[in-house]
């Protein structure tokens, strides 16, 4: 098995099966999103026929939710999961979190507090942007200095009852979770076993093949649920072993299909972020590229299911000019490649494409 092409098509890469948004990000299960507009081609790039314009509306329509449910990260969510995937996460996440609510003297009164004067601020379907809400913060007499008022935003979206809202503007708002995206339009799980088995099977469907190791990294889940996560979900997965190593997967991503496109990955994109262990698609010598420090993962190229480089952008009136900057010499096929790929992230956009190659 070839890890690479096989995960790249478990990822929606090479085939577009959904055209709603919302379908593409419940297949991966989440998609790390705290860099907006690369989630956006993240979600874009996987969906058929889908432009900027469409998978914000799926954000604000509540279709798709960002929020926060594993590692402290900002993801995107299917608004038909938030309130199971927040179940089952969000008493790890506030409890790898306590020490620092303990160091910036963020007690239970004062985070129930904060959740009331949240929610009466949002009630009647209202829309308030970040800064607005550490005004809200502030007229209730809570302290918001140093990350207070990030953490209470944070916690609160963890406890209920608010969630990150669609933009408004340029700016990022907060909605209440229920108005927003009322229950009856949620998924409920019966278990906790059950909600384990699903966020396994949803990330080995639109992962794998990935390793336990891995998953346990994505999710956030410490190492003895995430065992019993993929215990419980590995009768609807195919194991493999490759090099000495225990993969699963979706039993249908074995199938070899065609050849696989070229794509311009966003920052943080799943096909990297979504994994312990990098290697099998990014030689480890080209890691230093890829990594922008502090753990951040810049935009990649993709070809033939490899990272094979790295690209930025820049905006123009009518234009999007794309600056291509590839591991090695580029050949002729790679130039046609790049050229497919470029034009399909202006369509996104709606922008003419400039595309520009060199090579490190």
């Amino acid at each position: 098995m070839d890890i690479a092409s096989t995960r790249f098509r478990s990822q929606l890469l090479a085939r577009l099966p959904f055209e709603r948004p919302e379908d593409t990000v419940a297949w991966l299960g989440a998609v790390q999103a705290q860099d907006y507009a690369a989630a956006l081609w993240a979600v874009g790039l996987r969906t058929r026929g889908a432009t900027e314009d469409a998978v914000e509306q799926a954000l604000t329509d509540g279709r798709i939710v960002r929020t926060w449910p594993m590692r402290g990260t900002l993801h995107f969510v299917a608004g038909a999961d938030v309130r199971w995937l927040r179940a089952l996460l969000a008493p790890y996440a506030v409890a790898r979190a306590a020490r620092r609510m303990r160091e910036l003297e963020l007690d239970a009164r004062t985070i129930a507090r904060a959740g009331d004067a949240f929610a009466r601020a949002l009630e009647g379907g209202r829309r308030v942007t970040r800064d607005a809400m550490r005004r809200v913060l502030a007229d209730a007499g809570i302290d918001t200095g140093g990350q207070r008022a990030y953490q209470l935003l944070w916690r609160c979206a963890q406890d209920g009852p608010i969630c990150p809202g669609p933009r408004q503007g340029k700016q990022h708002t907060f909605v209440l979770l229920d108005e927003w995206v009322p229950g009856e339009r949620s998924r409920s799980m019966a278990t906790t076993e059950e909600a384990l088995a699903e966020l396994a099977t949803r990330y080995f469907q639109g992962h794998g093949p990935a390793t336990l190791r891995d998953f346990t990294w994505w999710s956030g889940l410490p190492a003895a649920e995430a065992r019993c996560a993929l215990e419980l979900a590995a009768p609807g997965l195919e194991e493999a072993t490759v090099a000495g190593e225990r993969l699963w997967l979706r039993p249908a991503d074995t199938s070899p299909g065609t050849r696989l496109p070229p794509h311009l990955l966003p920052a943080f994109d799943e096909y990297l972020v979504g994994y312990a262990d990098r290697s099998a698609v990014l030689d480890p010598a080209r890691a230093r590229h890829v990594n922008a420090g502090g753990g951040l993962l810049g935009p990649t190229i993709a070809l033939n299911g490899r990272i094979a480089g790295t690209w930025k952008r820049r905006l123009r009136r009518d234009a999007v000019a794309v600056e291509a900057r590839l591991f090695a010499p580029p050949r002729p096929t790679d130039a046609r490649a790049l050229e497919r790929a470029t034009q399909a992230y202006a369509d996104f956009l709606g922008l003419t494409p400039e595309l520009s190659i060199a090579s490190y």
